[in-house]
């Protein structure tokens, strides 16, 4: 089962994302900020409020939006290995 660990805001909609296998990736959201919840995200500083669920496992904001962790790790680029 995939989880997420850790979540570090990068630049625009770019977090690098550490996975509970230990790796860790840049995921660029960017193309899926779409959708009633996901439309305040587009406001970089309360996109830069993501924080990591311990409850579910994966990123989230206060307004309820989420994303899949399995998701997150498919659109992932890899930047260290586990």
């Amino acid at each position: 089962m995939i989880k997420i660990t850790e979540v570090k805001y990068i630049s625009n909609y770019k977090l690098e994302i550490k996975f509970n296998s230990g790796e860790i990736k840049m995921v660029d959201l960017a193309n899926d900020l779409t959708g009633e919840i996901f439309e305040p995200l587009r406001n970089i500083d309360y996109f830069k409020a993501v924080k990591v669920s311990p409850d579910i496992d994966t990123i989230y904001w206060d307004n309820g939006a989420d994303f899949a962790p399995e998701f997150l790790y498919q659109i992932g680029i890899l930047r260290k290995a586990a």
